[in-house]
């Protein structure tokens, strides 16, 4: 968990930085990805859902506040025991049905690239058929990422502040989509979050990402996460880009380790 004026931070193998990153100068011949990429951030209007995602996320939102109770709930005994076996029964439900390898688009905005049909809707910071997500809402704004989200019970550190593993995991998730800004899909080298104050529980926080340089592989970002004016955490990311080729592979290893798991 962070504490104030704590540092936290992890590194991939890469190439050291021997030069400070180039200034970043927008390819024009990647607006239109981008700008159709950004669209997928936003929130769809009900005609474009299908059924089916329209009650994965309605089912989401109640398992949210399922969570959101469960953690702060004074509810006698017998309502846990009726409440716990009325969710086994849900739970067995879905043991009749085939699971564990569906893994449907990205489950984090880092690693869409120029995908334009790229789909968020399992990531566990903004998708919305994802109860473990808050959910974050990103939006590109003249070259920057804006986002916002309310923390719940569940996602409690300190009394009344949110853990700060989330507030590092939601500026991985802020940071990995300012990357995307670059136009190449990539994964975190290095997150380093510098908590500044405590952030608050069930308060709309606001996060800025924003896209410092490129150096190679090396793509640059910076991040500040505020409640109302009060500056909360800053974080700066290095993300390493990867290639097609490496995604497939990591694909395809993914799908093996989950039929091995399944057999």
């Amino acid at each position: 968990m962070g504490d104030e004026q704590g540092t936290t931070s992890g590194t991939a193998d890469a190439d050291p930085v021997t030069d400070g990153p180039r200034p970043v100068e927008p390819l024009s011949g990647q607006e239109l990805v981008q700008s159709a990429l950004f669209g997928r951030w936003q929130e769809p209007p009900v005609s474009r859902l299908t059924v089916r995602q329209v009650e994965m996320r309605r089912l989401s939102d109640s398992m949210r506040i399922i969570m959101e109770r469960l953690v702060a709930t004074a509810a006698p005994t017998e309502v846990i025991i009726e409440a716990a076996d009325a969710l086994a029964r849900v739970a067995l439900s879905f043991d009749e049905e085939r699971h564990g390898t569906l893994y449907e688009g990205f489950a984090e905005a880092a690693n869409a690239g120029g995908d334009v049909e790229a789909s968020f809707e399992h990531s566990p910071f903004i998708g919305r058929a994802n109860p473990l997500s808050p959910p974050i809402a990103l939006q590109e704004l003249d070259g920057k990422v804006h986002a916002r989200c309310v923390f719940g019970s569940a996602y409690e550190g300190p009394p009344g502040c949110v853990h700060g593993g989330y507030v590092a995991g939601a500026f991985d998730e802020l940071l990995g989509a300012t990357q995307s800004l670059s136009g190449a899909p990539g994964m975190t080298g290095t997150l380093t979050v510098k908590y500044r104050s405590p952030t608050p529980l069930h308060t709309e926080l606001r996060f800025v990402g924003e896209l410092v340089g490129v150096e190679r592989r090396k793509i640059f970002t910076k991040g500040e996460l505020y409640a109302g004016d009060r500056l909360c955490a800053e974080a700066e990311g290095i993300f390493i880009s990867i290639d097609l080729d490496r995604w497939r592979t990591l694909m395809e290893e993914r799908n093996r380790q989950e039929q091995e798991r399944l057999s």
